[in-house]
């Protein structure tokens, strides 16, 4: 019975179901040998020979194969249908020949099937076919260009930007794209500009809004209006002058709905929808292929199966009826200029099954799988037809003239099931629904209000719009999207938050090495040629070692000519590169490269091995740095002011925002220092919180078994500490709040250390029993206990710990008296009740 050979053992057990115990199915767990990551794996000077290496972890899957064809004689390899898919299946032919497994008789074949479906498996099965050598070649291709970058120049980055981590053949053309967004942004000027709305109404009473589009007889255009007098002139004009109804349009529209989802889409429209990255898109993906859910996940594909095509209309048809049907199927035409990867579209395997249907799956697969039927339905029904309706309202004169837009949906069609997102929201006027307007009746004015707007800046990337701008650029593949975001986000070269994509220093530094020393390797144009010269070797056009020489000739030089250069020279270069950025112009109109710590020292840009960071020339005298991102950024230091003849500053380090008293000198080579609590605003801090932290640890008392307990922040947050005089080594009890580090009293400091005590590893902690239980706080709820301490009993209410007098037996103590004592205690300490929520920070350009 023949060996079956899939890459994950999910996709091995959907399989094997389908094909029943006359076949052995097996899983190589992905790509079961890679190049080693050591000199020579790629040999120039030998034709490119490859040396391969069969991973560690991959060993046991391929001897387990290697056993199987011991008893069974054939050979099956159903791998992925593309390019790394091939490649799995040759590796794996070759690393059992070299174990010969494989022997002279035994068949070898190659099986691919875009869906993993009863039908889809069995027809593969019966038509075998050879390993595609071209497709293995444009992997072999791909696979020694990315060895020979990474190998080559993630070195000369090593040696010449401590810091950085690794360049790539895409990672670093598409860092470059995140960074010079980012250099957009920062250099953008906003524009004002005003536009004048007006709500008006019909003689019926019915309001409608309506925007100024001519002025003084002439029309307006977005900056027409550019100023708050301009604005108020409009207005005036509008206000002093009678307004009818010019003219009343109402033209059909129509909306057709969206191809179905390939691989770059479906990461765009996951991204919009639910905020997913790229790679966890696919892993759902991954996820419900293997399951037999949806077709295969990787493809620049949009054209759909005839079948798939005549399922779909007859879901829709029982579904939603008959008129949601076109009178023929839609065709959607591939756009992919590589055959190779313009697999079928991913769509679900069955049309009729909803995401209710979906057996055990995750919240990430059922969202996606959700969206993947709702797209493949919506692509094979009928239009949405509108109206879109124009009203034109002027003065008498022909000096003012307002128009107003609306449109109705007649008939919502593929609207019905599903709409594609939008990358950023705007609000369309179009969307409004006007009431009933005639021509020549006037319109009665309501409000008249002039808006004030800035252009802006282009947005930063999301991971959806940074898929798509590759895609138009031509730079990477669907197999390649996901893993290149992913790259440069494990490097620290970029962070995601909330969605938008920014640069890090490091990124930054590294992007602006490239451009200035191997500009032509991170070439958009360049970089989208070589990726058609790969696809022309998939297709069996070229050949893929002329390919790889002709780059190597060039490259090669531009090494060697960078390695020839000291840190010095390439920070110089980086430096007169970075200026604008770095230096820019100072509001007093005082030199930007003046140090403004010492008055002297000339700034310049230096590296560490955490990134770039601009600092004074005259170091070690003059020890003031600050990010490269310029001054008043996050890193930027500043004195907060003086204490017992010391400056007290607040900086930035590598572990974030502290506070120091004075600066090292040679008697003081490390003067204290405390990092900011999390949650503590480092825009906000002062003096006096400075002082604070600064005074730490604090003493909160003498233990009654001897030693004096103390609190402060470490590695893992706020704690307690003490050690007993027969103790080896201090106990440590983690605090909650960070403010219990200045507030908590000695009964809760005991409670927590002989807790910890009982328990060093926090398993089987039970809570002290209540001497007596009053019930909940009247007010602001929460349990109030009384409680045995070391110090006596007292009541405990959250965590406030009120002693209770001790002319006072616990039993007495009432409800009304517990109240009063932790009120009394709760403004001693100044604790607050009920926490006011935090005021959100402006956002940041």
């Amino acid at each position: 019975m023949p060996v079956v050979v899939v890459e994950s053992p999910a996709k091995a057990k959907t399989i094997n179901k389908y094909l029943g115990p006359d076949y052995t199915v097996l899983a190589s767990y992905g790509h079961v040998r890679d190049l080693p990551p050591k000199d020579g794996s790629v040999d120039t000077e030998d034709a490119f020979a490859m040396t391969w290496e069969v991973g560690a972890d991959s060993r046991k899957h391929v001897k387990a194969i290697a056993d199987a064809l011991k008893d069974d004689n054939a050979l099956i390899l159903a791998t992925d249908p593309d390019r790394e898919g091939e490649a799995i299946s040759w590796h794996l032919e070759e690393a059992l020949r070299k174990r010969r497994a494989i022997k002279k008789d035994t068949p070898v074949s190659r099986v691919v099937f875009n869906a993993i479906t009863k039908s889809a498996v069995t027809e593969a099965m019966q038509n075998p076919r050879d390993i595609d050598q071209p497709l293995v070649d444009a992997y072999l291709a791909r696979r020694a260009l990315d060895y020979l970058v990474g190998f080559n120049l993630s070195p000369v980055l090593w040696r010449k930007l401590p810091g950085a981590r690794s360049a790539g053949r895409v990672q670093s053309v598409c860092l470059r794209l995140i960074v010079e967004r980012e250099m957009e942004i920062e250099a953008f000027n906003p524009r004002e500009y005003w536009s004048v709305k007006a709500m008006l109404a019909t003689p019926r009473g019915q309001e409608f809004e309506a925007r100024l589009t001519v002025l003084g007889g002439q029309k307006l255009d977005k900056f027409s209006i550019e100023t708050d007098t301009a604005a108020e002139i409009a207005v005036q004009a509008i206000t002093s002058r009678a307004l009818t109804i010019k003219s009343v349009e109402a033209k059909p529209a129509s909306r057709n709905p969206s191809p179905p989802f390939m691989t770059s889409t479906l990461q765009q429209e996951a991204s919009r929808k639910f905020g997913m990255g790229a790679r966890q898109t696919m892993s759902a993906a991954q996820r419900l292929y293997e399951a037999g859910y949806i077709t295969y996940m990787r493809t620049d594909g949009i054209d759909m199966a005839p079948e798939a095509v005549t399922a779909a209309r007859d879901a829709i048809k029982d579904r939603y009826g008959a008129e949601y049907v076109p009178a023929s199927p839609r065709i959607y035409k591939n756009k992919a200029k590589n055959a190779q990867e313009a697999h079928e579209c991913i769509r679900p395997t069955e049309m009729t099954r909803t995401v209710d249907d979906l057996k055990a799956a995750e919240p990430d697969q059922r969202k996606l799988y959700d969206l993947i039927w709702k797209r493949t339905l919506a692509c094979q029904m009928e239009g949405a037809r509108l109206e879109r309706t124009t009203v034109d309202i002027a003065s008498a004169d022909g000096e003012v003239e307002l128009r107003a837009t609306g449109q109705v949906v007649q008939f919502d069609g593929f609207m019905r099931v599903y709409e594609e997102g939008r990358d950023d929201q705007v609000v369309d006027d179009d969307d409004k629904r006007l009431p009933q307007i005639m021509e020549g009746e006037a319109a009665e004015k309501r409000k008249i209000s002039p808006e004030q707007h800035f252009t802006q800046p282009p947005p930063r990337y999301t991971e959806a719009t940074l898929v798509k701008k590759m895609e138009e650029l031509g730079i990477g593949r669907p197999s390649t999207y996901a893993s290149v975001i992913t790259t440069i986000q494990d490097r620290e070269y970029v962070r995601k938050d909330k969605n938008r994509l920014f640069p890090e220093d490091k990124g930054r530094i590294v992007t602006i090495f490239l451009l200035n020393f191997f500009r032509k390797y991170v070439g958009y144009e360049f970089t989208a040629d070589l990726e058609e010269e790969l696809d022309d070797v998939s297709a069996g056009n070229r050949d893929y070692k002329n390919v790889l020489a002709r780059f190597w000739k060039d490259f090669s030089a531009a090494i060697s000519e960078t390695s020839e250069l000291r840190i010095t020279e390439v920070l110089d270069v980086l430096d007169e590169a970075l200026a604008p950025q770095l230096y820019p112009p100072r509001e007093d109109g005082s030199d930007p490269r003046i140090c403004p710590k010492c008055g002297t020292g000339k700034l310049h840009l230096k590296t560490s091995r955490t990134g770039g960071f601009v600092g004074c020339g005259n170091y070690p005298e003059c020890t003031y740095t600050r990010p490269i991102a310029g001054e008043g950024a996050d890193g930027d230091e500043r004195v907060l002011g003086e204490d017992a003849g010391d400056e007290i500053w607040l900086k930035s380090g590598r572990f974030g925002p502290y506070v120091q008293r004075g600066e090292p000198t040679p008697e003081n080579k490390k003067p204290p220092r405390a990092s900011l609590p999390k949650g503590w605003n480092k825009d906000e801090m002062t003096l006096e919180k400075a002082l604070v932290l600064l005074s730490l640890p604090r003493e909160i008392g003498e233990h009654p078994e001897g030693g004096m307990i103390s609190s402060n922040f470490g590695r893992f947050g706020p704690y307690v500490m003490h050690k007993l005089p027969d103790e080896a080594k201090p106990v440590y009890a983690n605090l909650k709040d960070p403010e219990d580090v200045f507030e908590i009293g000695m009964n809760r400091a005991v409670e927590l250390l002989t807790d910890k005590r009982n328990n060093p590893r926090g398993r089987g902690s039970t809570a002290a029993k209540p001497l007596k239980e009053l019930g909940d706080h009247p007010e602001d709820g929460g349990a109030i206990n009384i409680m045995d301490g070391r110090y006596g009993p007292y009541v405990k209410w959250e965590k406030v710990n009120a002693t209770i007098p001790k002319d006072v037996k616990p039993e007495d103590v009432t409800m009304e008296m517990a109240v009063a004592l932790i009120a009394e205690k709760a403004a001693k300490k100044g604790t607050k009740r009920k926490p006011a929520a935090k005021k959100k920070a402006a956002p940041k350009k």
